[in-house]
């Protein structure tokens, strides 16, 4: 049987006990509890196996992009190394039968030297509420128009 039909079954025979107090229905009671509870046992342990399994996915999306950014950093060691000796030997271009490879300038870009005087180009960004120190004044008891605490329920699994 199901989680929710059992929990279904179980409010069913809490309401049928509220009119009549027999001991089958306490039996019934306690077996559908034990029953529940099962299920809520073998749920919980999936959810820990999934959260391990995410868990080890994660670490290995940590090391993968580790492993990345080490090649990338690698990557642009040797370009800059290849550029460089391939201006002191006065070379802008090597043309080879599988590649080429060529020193060329860039897109011209912006080097901003003092962002004080660059006050018309600067972006108005939205305002962004402050909910840790919203929700440190409320713990206090300020009363703040537009927001209140708000407790929630959770599942836990120990």
């Amino acid at each position: 049987m199901k989680l929710y039909e059992l929990a279904a079954n179980y409010n069913a025979v809490l309401e049928m006990m509220e009119s009549d107090e027999s001991i089958a229905l306490t039996d019934t009671l306690e077996a559908i509890e034990d029953q529940i509870e099962d299920k809520a046992e073998n749920i919980a342990k999936l959810i820990k196996n999934m959260d391990a399994e995410a868990k080890a996915i994660k670490d290995e999306e940590s090391r993968l992009a580790d492993r990345r950014k080490s090649i990338e950093n690698r990557v642009t060691g040797l370009k800059t190394y290849l550029q460089g000796q391939l201006e002191v030997a006065g070379l802008d271009k090597v043309k080879r039968p599988t590649l080429t490879v060529s020193i060329q300038n860039n897109p011209p870009s912006v080097k901003v030297i003092d962002e004080k005087l660059l006050i018309p180009y600067m972006v108005q960004q939205e305002p962004k509420l402050d909910k840790k120190t919203l929700l440190s004044d409320l713990k206090e008891g300020k009363q703040v128009a537009g927001a209140e605490i708000q407790q929630t329920r959770g599942l836990r699994i120990r």
